[in-house]
C-alpha cells in the first residue's frame, strides 16, 4: 500500500487522483446511458458536464464539512485546508455539495431534479467504491485496532500508519467498498422497476446511510458532535428524510386514485 502510483521527476500520479478519475470516467458512462434510458432531455455532453460539477462540488462539500469539524486543528495549520491528499473527505458534506450543484444544475437546464437524481444515483453510489479503493492506497478511513486475521497493519508513513504503527486495524475502507459495490448492484438491479420519481435515489440514501451507520463502529477517525458520531447522526436524518419523502409520494398515490376503482387483493 502506498498513495503514489507513478512518480516522473517532480510529477507524481497519486491513487486518490487516479480513483476519482476512474469514477468520473464510469460515472458518466453510466449516467449517460441511463438519462437515454429515462428519456430525460439532456445531451452526453450535458450528462457529462453535470458528471464534473457534481464530483467537484462533492470534493469542495466534502473538505469543508470535514474542515468544519477539525476547526480546532485546520484554525491554526490553515495550509492544510487544500490538502486533500493527507485525507479528510467527509462523504456527507460530499453528498450536501453534490446536490447543491444538481440543483443548480437542473435549473439551469429545465429538468426533473428527481428523475435526474434518479439516473445518478447507482453512478454515485459505484463512484464511492472507488473512492474508497484510494483511501485504502492512502491508509485513511481506517479503523479501529483488532485481533482478526483479515486485520492490515499500514505502513508508517501512511496516516493510519503513524496514529497506530504496526497494530493491525479493520480495514474499513474495503469493508465500505464491498457493500457500496453490493449496494450498487442493488440499485442496478431495480431501477427499471416502476416506481415514482425520487425512489432510486432515496432508496440509495436509506442503503448508503445503513453502510455508513454500520462501518462508522469500526472507525477510528470518525467526526463527532459532542458525544455522537456525526455520521450516525446524519445517517439517521438521512434515512428519516428519505424514507418520509417515500411514504409521503405512496400517500398521495394511493388519494390519487379514483374512489370508484376497485381495490386490489
Amino acid at each position: 500500500m502506498h498513495p503514489n502510483l507513478i512518480q516522473f521527476g517532480p510529477v507524481t500520479i497519486r491513487y486518490y487522483g487516479l480513483m476519482y478519475f476512474i469514477a468520473a470516467m464510469v460515472g458518466g458512462w453510466l449516467l449517460a446511458k441511463e438519462v437515454r434510458r429515462k428519456g430525460i432531455p439532456l445531451s452526453i455532453d450535458d450528462s457529462w458536464n453535470l458528471i464534473m460539477y457534481c464530483l467537484l462540488g462533492g470534493i469542495l462539500g466534502a473538505r469543508i464539512y470535514y474542515v468544519a469539524f477539525n476547526w480546532s486543528y485546520y484554525g491554526e495549520n490553515p495550509s492544510e485546508i487544500p490538502a486533500i491528499w493527507h485525507g479528510g473527505l467527509a462523504i456527507h458534506g460530499g453528498l450536501i455539495g453534490g446536490v447543491l450543484i444538481g440543483i443548480w444544475f437542473v435549473r439551469r437546464h429545465r429538468v426533473s431534479f428527481w428523475q435526474l437524481a434518479d439516473a445518478g444515483a447507482p453512478s454515485v453510489i459505484l463512484g464511492q467504491a472507488f473512492g474508497r479503493f484510494g483511501n485504502f492506497m492512502n491508509g485513511d478511513a481506517h479503523g479501529t485496532p483488532t485481533t482478526m486475521p483479515w486485520g492490515i497493519v499500514f505502513p508508517p508513513g501512511s496516516i493510519a500508519g503513524q496514529q497506530f504503527g504496526s497494530v493491525p486495524l479493520h480495514p474499513t475502507m474495503l469493508y465500505e467498498l464491498v457493500l457500496n459495490v453490493m449496494t450498487f448492484a442493488f440499485l442496478w438491479s431495480v431501477r427499471k422497476r416502476p416506481w415514482g420519481d425520487g425512489f432510486i435515489f432515496c432508496l440509495y440514501l436509506i442503503c448508503y446511510s445503513v453502510v455508513r451507520s454500520i462501518v462508522t463502529f469500526f472507525r477510528a477517525d470518525d467526526l463527532y458532535l459532542g458525544p455522537l458520531r456525526a455520521p450516525h447522526v446524519a445517517s439517521v436524518l438521512l434515512i428519516l428524510a428519505a424514507g418520509g419523502y417515500i411514504i409521503k409520494n405512496r400517500l398521495w398515490e394511493q388519494k390519487a386514485v379514483p374512489s370508484g376503482k376497485p381495490k386490489r387483493r
